[in-house]
């Protein structure tokens, strides 16, 4: 009977969860859903120097966002709270002669280190405590002396094949005696995480590359366990532009950051699963449940992905353009709210939704971000600025312009209330300037800038649809005064 495939997600709540994490989370997530396995979230929170208030809750939330469902939901594992089980481990090795107590002070152990740097030896522990005696362990012990609890590497190589990087070798003699128990009796991350993955009963740990060195280790610790070894998988590092490893200096990095900048997680998601991984053919776009049937770990290359904004944007663009309108205009709400009390003292409870909606609906097709709404529709809120240099028509003047305004001021009110939508007012003014022999650009051009203070915004026909008939020639009367 074949195994049940188990995969785990175990970050250390230190701050926000970086882009990187996610991407872990999710590759570890669709390998468990291609397999019909399970995905199991763990906390790592064994290092509490590094601890973070309110970073379990952000690990939390971010996962929701994304739509990266774990399976024990009701049953997270926190390594802070298994520390009597991780020490009843660490005995069983030293019982074992797999591991041993090591008295160094943090003096000698500082010492040591610099005296091999300058030999220039690869620092290790030189197994001084290892020549102790049962009786002077016994002794230091009984004394409550501060200790911690080291492996003991055997002579030899580990030879493991990842299932990304293919074939990897280490040679014990590079391998550091590691600390699984510290002096505060908390175990380090090696011991945790392979005592972790044994009892969840974990088959494949996906992570980052960073933990590939690490994975000799955990090796050894399994073989002196006597339990069976998982499969590996390590992830390439996300790349900046640069080529060098993504950080906050290149912009945006943590998952929660993406959200706030109006980034919706389907166009995440979608694009991280891009990161490393090649589907093999020309599509781009994936719904988690199409990347669920599709992912493969094969496919994933072992080189690091480029992080390209741009093509984020394009992607949450795709999304955005295919949303509900009603949903798109709830998504978009809060970021008009913050827009228009923080730079206009304007509340947003005082526009009714219809009109928010038609406003979000011009934009629908241009948004990237749903961060950029209030930006660029500003002018639906408030009368816009613009110098009146702006309203001339390339080769044009400020007395055809000032003409062709007074124009629209007389003309535009011919057209029936009921019927001021963009259809009507395109279809009626198109056939009255070619009538009057103007040009379109001469009388459009100026009807934009006055609707929006801007030369790049929506058609003059949609804006002055959503603004209405008396807001639309007020702000024509009052453009004919600049000039």
């Amino acid at each position: 009977m074949s195994k049940t495939i188990k995969t785990r997600f175990a970050p250390s709540p230190t701050g926000d969860l970086h882009i990187g994490s996610l991407r872990t989370a999710l590759f570890a997530y669709l390998f468990a859903r291609k397999n019909k396995g399970e995905f199991l979230l763990r906390i790592e929170d064994t290092d509490q120097t590094r601890y973070k208030e309110g970073s379990v809750e952000i690990i939390f939330e971010a996962l929701k966002w994304a739509g990266i469902n774990y399976d024990n939901q009701d049953n997270v594992i926190f390594q802070s709270r298994r520390t009597a089980i991780y020490q009843k481990y660490a005995d069983e090795l030293i019982e074992k002669g797999r591991a041993y107590y090591c008295f160094c002070s943090i003096e000698r152990l500082v010492k040591m280190r610099a005296e091999q740097t300058a030999k220039k030896m690869a620092p290790k522990y030189d197994r001084k405590c290892l020549q102790l005696s049962a009786e002077e362990i016994q002794k230091k012990l009984a004394a409550a002396e501060a200790h911690v609890i080291r492996m003991k590497i055997p002579a030899g190589e580990t030879v493991f094949k990842d299932l990304i990087c293919g074939q990897v070798k280490f040679n014990h003699n590079e391998i550091d005696d590691q600390i699984l128990i510290k002096s505060d009796g908390f175990p380090t991350y090696h011991l945790a995480n392979v005592v972790d993955d044994h009892e969840t009963e974990i088959t494949d740990v996906i992570r980052a590359e960073e933990w590939l060195p690490s994975t000799p280790k955990h090796i050894i610790l399994y073989h002196a366990f006597g339990w069976p070894v998982p499969e590996f998988a390590h992830l390439s590092l996300i790349l900046a532009p640069d080529k060098s490893k993504l950080s906050k200096r290149h912009g945006a990095t943590s998952v929660l950051e993406f959200k706030k900048l109006g980034y919706l997680p389907e166009a995440l998601v979608n694009y991280i699963a891009l990161l490393g991984w090649n589907p093999g053919t020309e599509q781009e776009i994936f719904s988690l449940k199409e990347l669920e049937r599709e992912f493969d770990l094969a496919q994933v290359n072992k080189a690091g992905a480029i992080f390209d904004i741009e093509k984020l944007n394009w992607l949450n663009g795709h999304y955005i353009r295919q949303m509900n309108l009603d949903e798109l205009t709830n998504l978009c709400q809060p970021y008009l709210k913050n827009y228009l009390i923080t730079d206009y003292g304007l509340r947003i409870t005082d526009y009714k939704f219809d009109y928010l909606k038609s406003i979000v609906g011009l934009e629908q097709e241009r948004l990237k971000k749903l961060s950029e709404i209030g930006e660029r529709t500003k002018y639906f809120f408030i009368k816009p600025e613009y110098q009146p240099e702006l309203l001339i028509w390339k080769k044009s003047n400020a007395k055809t312009i000032k003409e062709r305004l007074e124009f629209l001021k007389d003309y535009l009110p011919q057209i029936p209330d009921e019927n001021w939508t963009r259809e009507t007012i395109e279809q009626a003014l198109i056939e009255e300037i070619k009538h009057k022999g103007y040009s379109n650009g001469e009388v459009l051009w100026p009807m934009r800038v006055v609707l929006s203070g801007i030369d790049k915004s929506p058609s003059p026909f949609e804006i002055a649809e959503v603004l209405g008939k008396k807001e639309t020639l007020a702000r024509i009367k009052e453009a004919v005064g600049k000039l």
